[in-house]
């Protein structure tokens, strides 16, 4: 058989550069072993359309089982009462609660892009924001907190149909029963896309959004540290009052509107091969370490972030309530983007991010967003963020120094030996 060492050289080498390098991407993480094993199996060979006991094809009593487990899993994680675990990624997730709930042309609220909010929750270069009216809410310029003031005025204002609300570059805790108030006022659904706090939030470690939202989503590669996907959950199953109805014109309780709109209303087969992942990932989330794991992740951020508040960093909201905070580099006289690009030359990865009322394009962005999950998977406590901090300092105060960027890199590479990666690949 045809070997392709060409693209498994290029796999090592990816090996190779998380292994010694620092990753401080917030929506990164390493998944286990095991999970990483079964998304490489047999079941990557198996059409499934349809949910389990329900499909269009054939021999699916195996797949069957694998996902029933991984969606009882699921819904013991986070004690909810439906989920469902085939959507590709968090974008198709929320892609099918839109298809559920509102329809084309229907407003909708959520936090803006530069203020922390996602792409899908409206961004006019998204299918939300091109299918939807988008409108918008955002943080207090003095404080860096979500304006709630300015939340419920909009909501009161343009009635929209769905609120959305959580983000992917906000490191505070949300207020979900305000929000479900203002929600209650207008007769609008909420969905909370948790993708980046969802492992903390499962183990109760931040506000359970199931509490007072609608419809939750999530990714599973983040701080769930599962395989790259999507999911949908409710608590309890209740019956739609939004006027939406089925293809066919029936009324649909909320879960079977989701269902159908995740099959086949946005995507056709499932990846059973990433589903049984997605199972071996939630049983892990059910254990004890992984609650050890989750009060770690918000020591190190509360110890990363005081690391650099220390050298002069402007941290917005002044600190982090979750796992990752947004930093403005106005005051370093630096872009997002200068300090990204450098930072990877010393083996350093975060991402550039706009901050809240930002004067730079989002190429460009005056920000980084710094996140401690992945580096708490490796094994990290919180002395070691001080040591990363000043690692990220000293690039960024020789920005220019070719040297010292040399200097810190070697340095990663050696610090990062004492957190070793997947050992047994070798």
């Amino acid at each position: 058989m045809y070997q392709d060492t060409v693209v498994f050289d290029l796999i090592r080498k990816e090996l190779d550069r998380q292994r010694n390098g620092i990753e401080l991407i917030a929506s990164e993480n390493f998944t286990s072993l095991q999970v990483i094993q079964a998304m490489g199996t047999v079941p990557t060979n198996k059409y499934a359309e349809g949910y389990p006991g329900k499909r269009y094809y054939g021999g699916c009593e195996v797949v069957d089982e694998i996902e029933t487990l991984a969606i009882e899993r699921l819904k013991k994680v986070f004690n909810a009462g439906w989920a469902n675990v085939q959507p590709h990624s968090g974008a198709q997730a929320n892609a099918a609660v839109f298809l559920a709930c509102v329809k084309p042309g229907d407003k909708i609220l959520g936090l803006d892009l530069s203020m922390g909010g996602h792409l899908t929750h409206g961004s006019p270069a998204n299918f939300s924001g091109k299918n939807y009216q988008a409108l918008f809410y955002g943080v207090k310029k003095e404080t860096g907190l979500v304006d709630y003031d300015h939340l419920e005025a909009t909501a009161l204002k343009e009635k929209p149909k769905m609120i959305i609300c959580v983000a992917s570059a906000y490191s505070r805790e949300w207020d979900y029963k305000r929000i479900r108030e203002v929600a209650d006022k207008i007769g609008a659904v909420i969905m909370a896309d948790i993708a980046h706090p969802a492992g903390l939030i499962a183990k109760g470690l931040l506000n359970d959004p199931f509490d007072h939202c609608h419809i939750i989503t999530s990714t599973t590669h983040k701080t769930l540290r599962g395989p790259r996907g999507g999911i949908i959950m409710l608590r309890h199953d209740f019956e739609n009052t939004w006027g939406i109805k089925d293809p066919k014109g029936n009324t649909r309780t909320m879960s079977q509107l989701l269902d159908l709109a995740v099959f086949p209303g946005t995507q056709g087969g499932p990846l059973e091969h990433v589903i049984a992942a997605k199972a071996i990932s939630f049983g892990e989330i059910l254990t004890d370490d992984f609650t050890a794991y989750g009060r770690q992740v918000l020591a190190n951020a509360q110890a990363m972030a005081k690391a650099f508040v220390s050298r002069g960093y402007n941290l917005i909201s002044d600190g982090t309530d979750n796992h990752l905070m947004l930093i403005d580099l106005r005051n370093k006289n630096l872009t997002g983007k200068k300090a990204q690009e450098t930072l990877d030359l010393a083996h350093i990865t975060l991402n550039k991010n706009s901050v809240p009322f930002d004067d730079k394009s989002p190429f460009v962005t005056s920000g980084i967003r710094v996140g401690v999950p992945a580096i708490t998977t490796r094994g990290m406590k919180e002395t070691d963020m001080e040591t990363i901090a000043a690692m990220v300092d000293k690039v960024l105060m020789n920005i220019d120094d070719e040297k010292t960027i040399s200097g810190i890199k070697t340095e990663v590479k050696e610090f990062m030996k004492q957190f070793p990666l997947y050992p047994e690949l070798g």
